[in-house]
């Protein structure tokens, strides 16, 4: 199936000279996407000795390779995948932009995010834009043309959709194949790439084994609040190094982090953040693992909102000292926008945490999502108060 990126990477070409950067988790499909979005390009892998010589060599090749050395009517197109496993690929990417940028299209993809940078002279600000790929969810599956409103009119899902995306997760394969032993397979294979390559050639981290058993940890506290002491004590290392280590695993798409939001909130949770995963598929507990499909869902939309120019966007939760808690918070440009939380059946009430922060912040929408119900053909977004709505309803209006 074709990707919603793949239509983003086409209007960004047909509109901005910058570079594209599309990042994301491993096998999530960063480069079957955008070699449909640019499919006359030069494709160079790092991973490819040939790709890679090119790439470091202080001759012509890669100006010959991509017909630079000649006069051309159109841009040519160049795809660097996985560049980012050069100690120097900002610094290359840099003179490579300002030299021929006027000549060629550029896409850079990678397994580990592009958009942190270190110190120094070979920032690429303003050379590039961001898009942050992310696991198909049930919006995506049911409309993959590029939209430019944020929240679509809802679309009845086949009525499996949401089943197999909580048992096989995201990540296009597994789940398009929807089969438990390739599933079982799949996961294995990508584990031990994630920790023995990409964690071996992005960190000087030797303790290996160590760092699985935190990753493994971390799969049994998602959406709890996260408490780097406890997780220290178990692996049997400092507090620093276990913010270190997560800071990592972070930054190959294993994990991801949630911090409160506590502006004008009265006595609010301030610094402990709460973790989710990439692949939900991994949470054992049904309840920890419908609220982090959820989680990833809103994180999808926002991250595809802001880069797509649509706004500011971010996501958190909400939590003061009396324990009243909501899921997730959205907010848009700096100011609380929607509530969200999860439940796994309709047959609770209406949650009163979620009742009072929806007054307390004047959000715009406030839901309790329920994974069991039944699709509702109506816009969740037409409601300004708190409102239970079926998660396949409310999930098919976002990216």
């Amino acid at each position: 199936m074709e990707r919603v990126y793949t239509g983003v990477l086409r209007e960004h070409f047909e509109e901005n000279r910058q570079m594209a950067f599309l990042s994301g988790p491993r096998q999530v499909g960063k480069t079957t996407t955008v070699r449909d979005g640019m499919p006359e390009s030069a494709y160079l892998n790092w991973d490819r000795t040939t790709d890679r010589a090119l790439i470091v060599g202080e001759g012509s090749g890669l100006v010959e390779r991509l017909g630079l050395d000649m006069i051309a009517g159109n841009p040519s197109s160049v795809i660097f995948d996985e560049i980012h496993k050069y100690p120097q690929w900002k610094l290359f990417l840099k003179g490579f932009f300002d030299t021929y940028g006027q000549r060629v299209r550029v896409a850079v993809t990678g397994s580990a995010r592009l958009n942190i940078y270190k110190k120094g002279g070979d920032s690429l600000m303003g050379r590039y834009f961001l898009y942050r790929m992310h696991p198909l969810t049930v919006g995506e599956i049911g409309s993959v043309a590029f939209v430019e409103d944020m929240v679509k009119k809802p679309v009845r899902p086949e009525p499996s959709i949401l089943k197999s995306l909580l048992q096989f997760g995201g990540f296009p394969e597994p789940f398009l194949k929807s089969n438990i032993r390739f599933y079982n397979r799949w996961r294995r294979l990508r584990s031990e790439q994630l920790f023995n390559e990409d964690i071996r050639d992005l960190t000087n981290i030797q303790e290996v084994k160590q760092l699985e058993v935190l990753a493994e940890l971390l799969t049994h506290q998602v959406g709890q609040l996260v408490n780097l002491s406890s997780l220290a004590g178990q692996t049997g290392m400092s507090v620093d190094t276990i913010s270190r280590w997560v800071s990592t695993l972070e930054s190959v798409y294993f994990c991801y982090i949630l911090r409160p939001w506590f502006r004008n909130v009265p006595k609010s949770l301030r610094k402990q953040p709460k973790i989710y995963l990439w692949d939900w598929s991994l949470v054992t507990d049904p309840g920890s693992r419908a609220e982090n499909l959820v989680a990833s869902h809103l994180l999808k939309a926002v991250e595809f909102w802001t880069d797509a120019g649509l706004g500011n966007f971010g996501l958190h939760f909400l939590r003061d000292s009396t324990k009243r808690e909501v899921d997730f918070l959205v907010t848009r440009d700096g100011v609380p926008w929607f509530l969200a939380e999860v439940k796994t059946s309709a047959s609770g009430r209406l949650s009163k945490s979620l009742r009072y922060y929806h007054a307390l912040l004047g959000t715009a929408h406030a839901f309790q999502i329920i994974l069991d119900a039944d699709y509702i053909d109506e816009d969740c977004f037409s409601h300004s108060e708190p409102i239970k709505v079926p998660a396949v309803t409310l999930l098919s209006q976002l990216v």
